[in-house]
């Protein structure tokens, strides 16, 4: 999976770009859908600065070897992003999540 797999994925679940997001709580890790979106004018980031950042979250993920699982979680939730209320979805970060949660 690249960023442009995981932008393409979100646009064909969804029909935006939505904002992603690893976030850590307490001992899990946790991919964040976010609410806002791409094309939105309000929109924090350019359009490159948000591909660059999806292409860090799947580099990421892909070191946890998780990018896939997320992927199909992502195809599979029946959830959608709204005002105030992100998609998290858990990452397994396998045998080796003791190296990553110190």
């Amino acid at each position: 999976m690249t960023g442009a797999d995981l932008h393409r994925l979100l646009l064909e679940k969804w029909g935006k770009s939505y904002d992603i997001q690893l976030q850590r709580r307490r001992q899990r890790v946790l991919l964040m859908v976010m609410w806002r979106y791409q094309e939105q004018q309000s929109f924090p980031l350019s359009r490159e600065d948000y591909l660059l950042r999806l292409d860090a979250v799947v580099e990421q993920l892909q070191e946890w070897g998780a990018a896939e699982a997320v992927g199909a979680e992502i195809r599979k939730t029946p959830q959608r992003p709204r005002l105030g209320k992100a998609i998290a979805i858990p990452v397994d970060l396998g045998v080796r999540a003791s190296e990553w949660l110190l």
